[in-house]
């Protein structure tokens, strides 16, 4: 027997979450089962403690879309017990039981190493979140980001996407503007290598005229909304947005004159089904480009009894940087 924070629906539809005792005759069929130590809190994990999101589909269910930890057991040749592994994606924690548990059952193909130089606390300080970080990085490089040119703007800063984003451009040697609703992280912000704080409210609202002055070489953005359709209007000419959340909305209330006249490329950032290669490749640079003094700057530690409230948090935007839980505490 062991512990795992297990979500259930009463039949009026409401959900509740508490920590039970289950037994591996509980988790689901795969080929790999793995003695978690860390997972971690994303804005799909707030969606899934609480009232589901839609994303989960069957109930008594655990949550947690990133897990660290050991293999136990395989049946596929590619791990072994003892094995350090990292799963993020796949709808883990969604339609298939996750991490907030001390023991976990999935496919193979949804796991990575353990990269080298990482210990499976830091590599779920970066979890989902900064794994989504990277890929933006690497997409905005792919299409001509170089350090030197310009401030490269992060929407959403303080949270988890940010922080790393934030980190990363920083060590890269790019100048991070770093846009924040929220006053009191500046010093956090300026800690993790922003240069320059923009209060959210300046960029907010979305204006009549669809080009303004070319201020940013890059963006990363986790708001969307009217935030992303203004950020449109202010990029240099044939710089990118790499797209990653949705914080401010699913709406984009924006017209094709930047695309026209600037040459402006709006990225597309999803880190549930990246390919293997790609997902290597991530954790690779990961492990190389991310300063690990400001990824612990990032941490707020956490137990399985933790996640209902902050759950509740994180859907309201009040967690700042990186929660990691270790789930044997």
């Amino acid at each position: 027997m062991f512990n795992a924070l297990v979500v259930e629906k009463d039949e009026d539809g409401k959900t509740s979450a508490s920590v039970q005792r289950i037994s591996e005759a509980n988790l689901p069929e795969a080929d790999v089962t793995v003695a978690v130590e860390y997972s971690t809190v994303n804005y799909k994990d707030g969606l899934c403690i609480g009232p589901g999101g839609g994303l989960v589909r069957n109930y008594p269910h655990v949550p947690g879309i990133d897990f660290a930890g050991t293999v136990e057991t395989s049946s596929d040749a590619r791990y072994k017990p003892g094995d350090k592994v990292v799963l993020t994606g796949w709808r883990v924690g969604e339609a298939h039981w996750g991490g907030y548990s001390q023991k976990a059952r999935v496919r193979a193909d949804w796991l990575v190493p353990l990269p080298q130089g990482l210990t499976t606390r830091q590599a779920m300080a970066v979890g989902t979140a900064g794994f989504t970080a990277m890929l933006a990085v690497m997409a905005l490089e792919d299409h001509g980001l170089k350090p030197g040119h310009g401030e490269v703007l992060v929407t959403g800063a303080a949270g988890g996407v940010g922080s790393v984003a934030v980190a990363i451009l920083s060590a890269l040697g790019h100048e991070v503007a770093a846009v924040t609703g929220r006053p009191e992280t500046e010093d956090y912000l300026r800690g993790l290598g922003a240069t320059r704080i923009v209060p959210r409210e300046e960029l907010a609202e979305t204006v009549k005229r669809p080009l303004e002055t070319e201020t940013w070489t890059g963006c990363i953005d986790a708001v969307g909304g009217a935030m992303l359709a203004r950020v449109l209007g202010q990029m240099k000419y044939g710089a990118s947005v790499a797209a990653v959340g949705l914080a401010g909305g699913a709406g984009l209330p924006a017209t094709v004159v930047p695309f026209l006249l600037r040459g402006v490329n709006l990225l597309g950032i999803d880190s549930v089904m990246q390919p293997y290669g790609n997902r290597l490749r991530a954790w690779e640079r990961i492990a190389r480009d991310l300063p690990m003094d400001k990824l612990e700057a990032m941490i707020q530690p956490a137990t399985l009894a933790d996640l209902p409230e902050l759950g509740a948090e994180i859907l309201r935007g009040q967690v700042r940087g990186r929660v990691v839980v270790d789930v044997n505490a």
